[in-house]
């Protein structure tokens, strides 16, 4: 089983705030006419201050991005989804053990050879949950152990439990250099790795400077070093209001920005060029923790009930929203089972009324209450980065929970404030909005299952024996031969109403004087080519 990225998966949590990796898509690329010219600077708004750019360390997908500058993976993944040499030339696996093969000439930032024990010695602390790294099970199976021959340049990992997509899970860690393994604090605001790039300025909430190694000859896939058009820098600039933005790309003053609300008609309208994810939106939880109200199932499939979910996915997309089809996002992974459509309860108020009552909590002056008198009082937290419509989603959900009976207070919360209080298990919240981005099953395991905060990912307290159970059997199964266990396993989650998915989004990123392509969740660096 795995334990403990926040679209804040893990877009990050983002996308949003969780984000373990997520495939890319395409849109048009109309008005990305001129030549790529070199020595420019490549700026890229981001929606939240990163915190943390320990790579190992962090869930949020906005330091995903801004990690995929400065770090390499054993295994990348092209703009397709397809798996393509990183660090690794070769590699393979089975459910239980995987090998990688190093390609040759690949240095760290401070010129320092990448040899197999480096990247054997990344694994094994990953794989020591006492070390609380956020791809403790995501990546990396706890207990994992990786021994390295650096003549032969092989790395080879066994995993104590079946792992049914070992190699790319494994393969997808963030490598960090010797460095920085000496000084985790180094990785906070400094960075230690094999990118493309080396962080030279890190301002919090304001901006953070890159610089392009001009040594760096190991790109993803077939990559080659002299291209024209890379960025000598490039800069993400923090920029938490989308209308913002969207005035900044519009005028020429930043390259490249995320737009999903209200302003998005009228950047598409000057920039042709942009492209596109489609990642989960709409995805509720509840805190499961003994004491609160969702502790219950009872509460939480009356209180989903209630929700007209057709209704707030309008509402939460702009109207540009399709039903999700399980908490894989469409078209991004290998198992293409829809396991949403009829394992979430229909919206009723009528019958999550009656469900409340039959569950103890009895209507009456001033809404509903326990039988010990206590009224049904919930917080709901949603990410404040995704501007208005995630704030009207909340308005509306608040609607529909006050007409049978809750009283619910509002929390609007940044990336960061997501991942401290929600994710990392630091403060109270009954239920949010939590959009987590995967692009495998079982990247799933370790927020829905296992240890909880602060020593795993379970950051919901979810207890699903049904889930657990297709799981293990899903994970005896290598790659595909494992879907239909995987798809049960889902449905077990929203059958119990642990997580409810209701809203898939593309999500555009707009580009002017620049274009690029997507992998994994995010911009990938080698793909940059500025325009002249």
């Amino acid at each position: 089983m795995k334990s403990a990225r926040t679209t804040i998966v893990a877009v990050g949590l983002l996308p949003l705030a969780l984000a373990a990796c997520s495939g890319g898509g395409s849109g048009g690329t109309a008005g990305a006419g001129g030549k790529p010219v070199d020595g420019r600077t490549f700026t890229l708004a981001i929606a939240a201050d990163p915190g943390t750019l320990d790579p190992q360390l962090t869930s949020l997908s906005v330091a995903f991005q801004a990690d995929a500058f400065l770090y390499d993976s054993l295994v990348s993944v092209d703009a397709s989804g397809k798996e393509v040499a990183g660090l690794a030339a070769a590699w393979q696996g089975d459910a239980s053990t995987a090998t990688y093969t190093l390609r040759k000439g690949v240095t760290c930032s401070d010129g320092t050879p990448l040899t197999a024990s480096v990247v054997a010695r990344n694994v094994n602390w990953v794989a020591d949950p006492q070390h609380g790294s956020a791809k403790t099970g995501l990546n990396v199976p706890a207990g994992a152990k990786a021994t390295a021959d650096d003549a032969a340049g092989k790395v080879t990992v066994t995993s104590p439990t079946p792992d049914a997509f070992l190699a790319r899970d494994v393969g997808g860690l963030p490598i960090v250099c010797p460095k920085g393994m000496q000084d985790r604090d180094l990785l906070k605001r400094g960075s230690s790795g094999t990118g493309m790039f080396t962080l030279t300025q890190a301002v919090a909430d304001d901006h953070y400077t890159l610089t392009r190694r001009k040594d760096y000859a190991w790109g993803p896939g077939d990559w080659k070093p002299g291209v024209r058009g890379l960025p000598d820098t490039v800069v993400l600039r923090v920029v938490q209001n989308e209308a913002t933005a969207a005035n900044l790309l519009l005028a020429g003053q930043i390259n490249a920005a995320m737009i999903i609300g209200q302003d998005k008609a009228r950047v598409a309208a000057r920039h042709g060029f942009q492209r596109a994810l489609r990642a989960p939106l709409g995805e509720m939880w509840f805190d499961e923790r003994p004491g609160g109200p969702a502790a219950d199932p009872a509460v939480r499939r009356a209180l989903t009930q209630a929700l007209d979910l057709a209704q707030l996915r309008t509402v939460v997309t702009s109207g540009d929203g399709r039903a999700p089809t399980g908490m894989v996002a469409s078209g991004q992974g290998p198992c293409t089972q829809d396991t949403v459509t009829g394992a979430l309860p229909s919206y009723d108020p009528s019958a999550a009324a009656a469900a409340l009552d039959a569950a103890g909590w009895k209507a009456g002056p001033g809404g509903v209450r326990s039988k010990d008198g206590k009224k049904l009082s919930l917080l709901f937290t949603y990410p404040s980065s995704r501007g208005a419509p995630l704030q009207t989603g909340a308005e509306l959900l608040r609607t529909f929970w006050q007409k049978i009976g809750a009283q619910v207070t509002l929390k609007g919360a940044t990336d960061s404030q997501l991942g401290q209080s929600v994710i990392g298990g630091q403060g109270s919240w009954d239920a949010a909005f939590v959009p987590l981005t995967v692009t495998l099953p079982t990247q799933v395991v370790p927020f829905v299952s296992g240890p909880t905060p602060p020593k795993g990912g379970n950051f919901a307290f979810i207890d699903n024996p049904g889930y657990a159970a297709h799981v293990k059997a899903a994970s005896a199964l290598p790659g595909t031969k494992g879907c239909a266990e995987w798809a049960a396993a889902e449905k077990a989650l929203f059958q119990r109403t642990d997580v409810v998915p209701f809203a898939d989004e593309l999500t555009p990123i707009f580009a002017g004087g620049a274009t690029f392509e997507l992998a994994d969740a995010a911009i990938s660096p080698s793909s940059i080519r500025m325009l002249g």
